[in-house]
């Protein structure tokens, strides 16, 4: 689950000290010198709430990534283990502790279970004979991560999965959770509305929860007036289409992974080294990619075509501020120069790294098979071709081309088409299993259950008109200055945040402002899209 919020008006810091203080008490638990030992996993989204710097400062003296076998040497009196509420951990954990030296000083052991304590766990950890060994069991709940200065995540990936393959429904207790702490820090959101089975169990449990804590919450005047919840299969459309942004296209050629992504590093080496530097490094450059830096929060949004020119302009400016020093003629204007140097150097060190990272993308991005398969993408999204065997796709399978680009063009036909004839799913579904594996089987199984990949029934495909209606598709999406959501997929507006505009414009109606409402055309039209959007007040 991720939230936008309204950038400079929601003050995260609330969120992440919060969550600060709860890990500090527990640390302060475990008297005395700690090593952690951290579920891989986990060290991408702590980092987004502590530094090493507060685990110093609580005694914290090293840090292993929890493994098989004997635990690393360590001088210290506990070892804490951060862990997610996973079986097989618990097995490593218990091999862990068994595999203690006998003749070393005795350590005490902790686990903190994130996000929830877990009693089958804890039953894993009795029957390997180890639960007696532990000081402190606790939990620690890291629901809502500040992911930037706009942006909240559970880093859940595979809370879609869960809820629509595996019917289980634990992410969406945890989702309800995380907005109870969300209302506790910044006041109870006043208006509810959800689209989706899903929505309605999240918004159920939030009143239940609401409840049961009746009279003990302080009151805090809201910071959110509303709330809107949305099933991902209300919009299945969106996820499968290439995004077109800057940082999209770093996610989608790179993958960015809590705030950070991997890169070449030939590409940055250069840079730094100079021409016929012998010795590259070959490790992949890390790169912290947030609203920090001034600019990437200016141009991670832009679609990529405008990009080009923002960084042009850019040069322009931070070139114009280092020549400023020939202008320097007095002491103080001297000084002046000296003071801005720093934040100067910082900037032109962004450019360089940004502009490396757009000529890699580019090379991707001005490639035939690059156009080809948005090409593709497009047709499907306005309507043409999609109910008979794609040749673009048959030619990709004929080519072994990575079997998620396949995956993705057929499962984006099937939603445009509200399904695929069975003589053109049967062929499909034939030609993945005979190119890359018959073990693919089960991977087409599971996308027909959730409803990315099924066959045509006689219900009529309400896309097209869902398309027309909330105008999907922009023939003129303006990609330089754009005024529509469309320009971020060059054409395609996502139905996710249509129905938003939708919600937006009819509580504006709903306040009397009903001619300056945004996305006025929206309104009254819901029926278009698969059912209309539920409603539960919270006040």
């Amino acid at each position: 689950m991720a939230a936008h919020l309204s950038c400079g008006r929601v003050n995260l810091n609330i969120l992440r000290e919060a969550a600060r203080k709860e890990l500090r008490e527990f640390l302060d638990k475990c008297a005395g010198s700690k090593a952690i030992v951290w579920d891989e996993y986990l060290t991408g989204p702590f980092g987004l709430i502590a530094q090493y710097s507060l685990l110093k400062e609580h005694e914290v003296e090293k840090m292993f990534t929890l493994k098989s076998g004997r635990l690393p040497p360590a001088d210290v009196k506990n070892i804490i283990f951060f862990v997610r509420p996973r079986l097989e951990l618990m097995d490593i954990i218990a091999e862990n502790v068994l595999s203690e030296d006998k003749m070393q000083p005795p350590r005490e052991f902790n686990i903190l279970f994130v996000p929830r304590r877990s009693m089958l766990c804890e039953q894993r950890l009795k029957e390997q004979g180890v639960l007696g060994a532990f000081t402190n069991i606790d939990e620690y709940i890291l629901d809502l991560i500040p992911y930037d200065s706009d942006l909240l995540s559970m880093e859940s990936e595979s809370a879609f999965r869960e809820c629509y393959l595996e019917n289980d429904q634990t992410s969406l207790y945890h989702t309800a959770k995380g907005l109870m702490t969300l209302q506790a820090l910044y006041g109870t959101i006043p208006q509810i509305f959800g689209k989706g089975e899903c929505a309605r169990h999240v918004a159920n449990m939030m009143l239940r929860m609401k409840r049961e804590f009746a009279g003990s919450q302080t009151q805090i005047l809201p910071v959110f007036d509303t709330l809107l919840l949305l099933d991902r299969n209300v919009d299945l459309l969106t996820p499968l289409a290439t995004q077109l942004t800057y940082e999209g296209l770093i996610d989608e050629i790179y993958g960015i992974t809590n705030g950070y992504v991997k890169l070449p590093p030939e590409k940055f080496a250069q840079k730094k080294q100079g021409e016929g530097a012998k010795d590259l490094p070959t490790e992949p450059k890390k790169m912290p990619l947030n609203s920090a830096e001034e600019l990437y929060a200016e141009i991670r949004d832009k679609n990529f075509n405008a990009v080009g020119a923002a960084l042009s302009k850019k040069a322009k400016i931070i070139s114009a501020a280092f020549e400023g020093r020939h202008s320097a003629k007095t002491v103080g204007e001297i000084k002046q120069f000296v003071s801005m140097l720093p934040h100067m150097q910082a900037d032109r060190t962004s450019l360089a790294n940004h502009t490396s990272i757009a000529e890699l993308i580019k090379d991707i991005t001005t490639s035939e098979a690059f156009f080809d398969n948005l090409t593709v993408e497009q047709e499907f999204m306005t309507g043409v071709d999609t109910d008979k065997v794609n040749t673009y796709i048959e030619d990709c399978i004929a080519q072994k081309d990575p079997l998620l680009k396949i995956l993705r063009l057929v499962c984006m036909q099937s939603v445009c088409n509200n399904g695929l004839k069975q003589k053109v799913l049967d062929f499909y579904k034939r030609e993945i299993l005979q190119s890359y594996g018959y073990e693919h089987l089960l991977t087409l199984n599971n996308l027909e259950k959730v409803g990315l990949l099924k066959p045509q029934t006689n219900t009529r495909n309400n896309y097209p008109t869902i398309r027309k209606t909330l105008k999907l598709w922009m023939e003129d999406a303006n990609e330089q200055n754009p005024n529509d959501i469309s320009y971020v997929y060059s054409g395609y507006a996502p139905l996710s945040v249509r129905l938003t505009q939708v919600l937006a414009a009819r509580l504006e109606e709903h306040r009397g402002g009903a001619e300056n409402a945004p996305g006025a055309a929206l309104r009254g039209e819901t029926a278009a899209a698969p059912g209309p959007a539920q409603k539960t007040s919270a006040g």
